[in-house]
């Protein structure tokens, strides 16, 4: 019996359109898959989307003496969102349940001095950055820290939730090694930095941004300390659900034109004193 020639050209076409063909659907499962949790229909239906704040955060979010909502992250929302046809729609929310109020929907995005970092990167996704800061220790000069060692075995106060407080609890912190007990937890930094002033704190950690605006507004900001904790540089973004790609891409494109507009410089001028760091 004389056995078929095989013609392996035309084999090798047909493997190749058969693999094709299943790359083709294997990305069309993945595209339907990531854009059917898209919620850019919804969340604009009305042209409003909600973003998640807390509303004691100086000078990102806070009340002003009027009780109106004020600040650099809400000045900067509003402005930003109103480029891509959206308003915003400002909710106050428990900052150490952000990310869940967030994959619930109570929220569509957390924009409020959010510190981007490893263990939030894997609940939400972060726009690109738009805002720099650090973490440093706040105390009273009567305490007599003047640094990091002086705080051993010292009664140190943290926000609830915070990127400060995550750091400190990373294994093998410095900081906390120094200290040698957990930080006494907070809802808020100003009840935080309340204590302190009446000595139930020998000192708190906090957000750089907060204790310079916070301290330049007190009755006697010489009474005042603060002391860099060596953490790094903080980088600021805005958290969305990840499979908000559309909501991601359209605010990303929102803060690149506040950059290029000046929108950014001139906030941080408002509330910094200084450029966009």
């Amino acid at each position: 019996m004389i056995k078929p020639k095989i013609n392996w050209r035309r084999q090798l076409i047909g493997n190749g359109l058969v693999l094709l063909v299943i790359a083709v659907i294997a990305s069309f499962f993945w595209y339907r898959t990531i854009h059917s949790q898209d919620t850019w229909r919804q969340v604009t239906a009305d042209k409003t989307v909600v973003v998640g704040i807390d509303d004691t955060f100086v000078p990102m979010g806070f009340r002003n003496k009027d009780g109106q909502l004020v600040g650099y992250d809400v000045e900067l929302a509003r402005q930003s969102l109103k480029k891509i046809g959206l308003k915003a729609k400002f909710q106050v929310i428990d900052w150490s349940m952000k990310e869940t109020e967030l994959k619930t929907g109570h929220i569509d995005m957390i924009w409020n001095g959010y510190t981007k970092n490893a263990d939030r990167a894997k609940k939400v996704a972060f726009s690109d950055s738009y805002h720099h800061d650090k973490q440093v220790i706040v105390s009273m000069k009567n305490q007599q820290i003047n640094n990091l060692q002086d705080l051993k075995g010292k009664n140190l106060g943290a926000q609830t939730g915070s990127s400060g407080l995550l750091t400190y609890n990373e294994k093998g912190n410095k900081l906390k090694k120094i200290v040698g007990a957990d930080a006494q937890p907070y809802d808020t930094f100003d009840k935080a930095l309340n204590d302190l002033q009446v000595g139930r704190l020998n000192a708190v950690l906090i957000d750089a941004d907060y204790a310079g605006y916070y301290i330049a507004h007190e009755k006697d900001p010489q009474s005042f300390k603060i002391i860099d904790t060596n953490f790094g540089e903080d980088s600021y973004g805005v958290g969305m659900r990840k499979g908000d790609v559309t909501l991601i891409k359209k605010v990303n494109e929102a803060l690149a034109k506040s950059k290029a507009d000046g929108t950014i410089d001139k906030l941080s001028q408002k509330y910094f004193g200084v450029d966009n760091k």
